[in-house]
């Protein structure tokens, strides 16, 4: 699989909770070093469950991603390896995340201080990282808009339930405000479909209506609902590592190549930025 050499910097959000954000994030995250990607995941949702999914210590005592935003700590000094490989890296959040959104609001340039320090640690890392993918809590509080201004994309995932696209229109919204005001490279990327059943008409049709509005964002792969990709985080792992023969294992690692693969699509530079 060939990479581009370049740093991707992807917040997966989706205010939507339940919808598999987390789960995206941190399969989709083991399933690009699965493929030979180089990825660190920050944990910026103060429940912390993209932490416990990579096996990674984020008790109260532990250097976070709180002590990143406010009180500038080097992202170096907090990122921990997750125990299923030495190229998945993830700076963990701790419960003190839950109290920053209120602390970040007397804070100077409040809105840039994942971006700053995410520059300041990309620029000084001796073995390149390919990816590094942000998950963010289902608010559009300041963690949140941290997480838009330090990234160029934005992967959403969508649950194939009734109202997948509700809130769709808002999140979107707020894109176009970050857009003009903090991080004019911010662009949709990606759309993944997730908790897909073949089975029910209803999945199928929202498929069909995300596709039909996003044509070009939605990726061809869909994440069917598996029982064994809910299973893996309560054993402290991603579902590469858990099962990786299993059905939700391969559609990750397929999304994975079709996210690598992206990285020279020519709509990649001005999608969304209208």
């Amino acid at each position: 699989m060939q990479l581009s050499g370049k740093t991707r910097v992807l917040t997966v959000s989706n205010q939507k909770g339940g919808v598999g954000k987390t789960t995206t994030t941190v399969n989709m995250a083991a399933a690009l070093v699965s493929v030979g990607a180089r990825v660190l995941v920050i944990d910026l949702d103060p429940q912390g469950n993209a932490s416990t999914a990579l096996g990674v210590p984020h008790t109260a005592d532990i250097p976070s991603i709180y002590d990143v935003l406010i009180d500038e700590f080097p992202i170096a000094d907090i990122v921990q390896t997750s125990p299923e490989s030495p190229d998945l890296l993830c700076a963990p959040s701790t419960i003190h995340l839950a109290g920053a959104e209120i602390e970040l609001v007397s804070q100077v340039a409040r809105e840039h201080r994942l971006k700053t320090a995410l520059d300041e640690y990309l620029n000084n890392l001796d073995e390149r990282l390919d990816f590094v993918l942000i998950d963010c809590p289902p608010s559009l509080g300041l963690l949140t808009i941290n997480a838009f201004t330090a990234a160029k994309e934005l992967l959403i995932p969508i649950q194939c339930e009734y109202y997948a696209l509700e809130g769709l229109s808002q999140l979107l919204g707020t894109v176009r405000m970050i857009q003009k005001h903090l991080n004019p490279q911010l662009h949709l990327s990606s759309i993944l479909l997730t908790m897909y059943d073949g089975r029910t008409r209803l999945a199928q049709q929202v498929a069909e209506e995300v596709r039909e509005h996003f044509a070009k964002e939605v990726l061809a792969t869909v994440i069917p609902r598996s029982v064994r990709v809910s299973e893996a985080p309560s054993f402290g792992q991603t579902v590469i590592a858990y099962d990786g023969q299993s059905a939700g294992a391969v559609a990750y690692r397929e999304a994975a190549v079709e996210l690598i693969r992206r990285e020279n699509a020519p709509n990649n530079t001005t999608e969304g930025e209208s």
